[in-house]
């Protein structure tokens, strides 16, 4: 009996101790996607300030827009892929279609597109990112 209860006792101690690191690695990897997002959608937002400036200054420099817009799709692209939260995703999808739009417009010569699009969905996901 006596060896029983030890090993009873040590099996519910290895499965208590499991569980409890299961536990601790899922939130530490919800805690580790988070600030990667918070990150990514700061640099999203230095990003836009640049898209900001370059579209203040397209008559000098019309490659900087462009460069920008690069900038904030591939921190896009970082998001979407250490994420599987909805309104993340959503935001995301949001900004893109932004971005597309930019780069549409200023592809048709508008040489001054309205940025404000973007620097709405920027604020949507880093409002979401910090949730």
């Amino acid at each position: 009996m006596a060896v029983s209860r030890r090993r009873l006792t040590a099996v519910a101690v290895v499965v208590a101790t499991a569980t409890l690191t299961a536990g601790l690695t899922t939130g530490c990897d919800a805690v580790g996607k988070a600030l990667d997002c918070v990150q990514t959608a700061d640099s999203i937002a230095d990003s836009v300030t640049d898209l900001q400036q370059a579209v203040e200054n397209a008559a000098n420099d019309p490659t900087q827009a462009d460069s920008s817009l690069n900038a904030i799709e591939k921190n896009l692209d970082k998001i979407g892929d250490k994420t599987d939260n909805a309104d993340v995703n959503k935001a995301v999808d949001h900004l893109q279609k932004a971005v597309d739009n930019i780069r549409t417009a200023i592809k048709n010569g508008d040489r001054t597109p309205d940025v404000s699009p973007v620097t709405d969905a920027a604020g949507e996901l880093t409002k979401v990112c910090t949730k």
